[in-house]
């Protein structure tokens, strides 16, 4: 009986079983051929044809093991490079793709018994990074093509420029705000002299012409005057008689001339603010409350620490000694140790990470935001940020706790930082 015709029921129904996939235990290697049923496999055995290739094989077999070998490695490797790439791929989701195709090397053909010996094999070799891990093997593989190679490390080698760069415009930056710094406290600080007087006494003058009232005399003026010279005398009999308790009883520090000025100046102060009211004790209390009060506002804006950390601010990590991961992120800081060590945690990843002061840097939010003053007069205290001052390299502040609630102070760059 010939052969069905191509358009027969017969061929076409034969050709519909022979697609996809079949069993593995009815497939020939050596002869390729793909059976559909234990009885086909049987006949095919049976066949000329398989006795001649088994035949062939039995006079070297190592060599049609190793040419099966190469090919399913080749195809293998083919396949993961084109359809993954250098991407991380679970071993088998490589290889059901692999034998989808029809035409596959099987794997009982090579020297390999198992896919994961295939896969440590392949790491032995150094084709490609395997890992074992819970859920299995997994594979990524390693490009060596020269024009990758040559393409990777043109990158590489751009990406470290942009670095470069930045780190010097960085550099540049922190060199410019020294520079205007240390110009500006050459200008505004003071230079002070003790000041001595030669005998007790030479009288010391005041020209209050600067502060006095436009208008011309009257009889208001020439009693404010008074007044304020009653003042100044009563003042200066105070202090004698001061001095001269402190001397007999030895237990107080005498007071220098610096001390008396400023306390003569504020009482002249507070009796030309209250023209009306007469010099009194209660009104030398308060010019010397307000003395003490100023002297403490100068000890203060002259204290400054070297420690500014405080937990429930925003600050963004500048070491690179972490990784490309956490440099240049911004972190919550959630605990203060020592002064100069904080607990922070990651605002993106969520990691918590133990940093020194030196490793982080303040972060300015946009204007309408609050923050934390961190160092100066007013530390601690929470304020509102109104305006950025970029070439002086501070802003605006206006303070919403402590005595000074209410007022706008000019603050540094790295004295405030954002609040979490």
């Amino acid at each position: 009986m010939g052969k069905a015709d191509f358009l027969s029921p017969k061929a076409i129904a034969n050709r519909i079983k022979s697609k996809g996939l079949q069993k593995l235990r009815w497939y020939c290697q050596m002869c390729q051929k793909q059976c559909r049923d234990e009885n086909g496999f049987k006949c095919h055995c049976m066949s000329e044809s398989h006795q001649r290739q088994l035949l062939l094989a039995s006079e070297d077999p190592n060599k049609f093991m190793d040419y099966f070998s190469d090919e399913f490695k080749n195809d293998f490797i083919e396949l993961l490079s084109r359809r993954f790439g250098t991407k991380r791929v679970h071993n088998n989701i490589i290889y059901n793709e692999y034998i989808s195709h029809r035409e596959h090397v099987h794997m009982n053909s090579t020297k390999w018994e198992t896919l994961t010996d295939f896969t440590k094999w392949l790491g032995r070799e150094g084709l490609c990074k395997v890992d074992e891990t819970p859920k299995g093997w997994y594979v990524q593989y390693i490009d060596r093509d020269p024009e990758t190679i040559r393409r990777q490390e043109e990158q590489a080698r751009k990406k470290k420029q942009d670095l470069d760069d930045e780190e010097r415009s960085a550099k540049f930056i922190e060199e410019q705000v020294r520079r205007g710094r240390g110009a500006k406290e050459v200008e505004e600080t003071p230079v002070f002299t003790e000041l001595k007087r030669e005998s007790e006494e030479e009288k010391v003058a005041f020209n209050m012409g600067a502060s006095a009232c436009v208008a011309g005399p009257s009889k208001s003026s020439a009693a404010l005057g008074a007044s304020a010279l009653k003042a100044a005398a009563a003042a200066a009999a105070a202090t004698k008689r001061k001095d001269a308790s402190s001397d007999t009883r030895g237990d107080k520090k005498k007071k220098s001339a610096l001390e008396e000025i400023m306390e003569v100046k504020m009482v002249l102060f507070f009796c030309s603010s209250n023209p009306r009211r007469p010099f009194s004790r209660r009104s030398s209390r308060s010019a010397t409350r307000l003395v003490q009060m100023e002297e403490k506002k100068r000890k203060k804006q002259s204290v400054r620490t070297d420690y500014w950390l405080q937990p429930n601010i925003v600050v963004k990590v500048v070491t690179k000694r972490l990784g490309e991961k956490y440099h240049k992120k911004k972190a919550v800081i959630t605990e203060v140790r020592e002064k100069y060590e904080a607990v922070v945690k990651m605002i993106d990843s969520g990691d918590k990470l133990k940093l020194d002061q030196n490793h982080v840097e303040t972060v300015i939010p946009a204007p309408g935001k609050r923050v934390l003053i961190l160092n100066g007069p007013h530390r601690d205290a929470e304020a509102l940020l109104e305006g950025i001052d970029e070439k002086n390299f501070s802003a605006t502040l206006t303070l919403e706790s402590g005595h000074l609630k209410g007022t706008r102070v000019d603050v540094a760059y790295e004295d405030f930082s954002k609040l979490a």
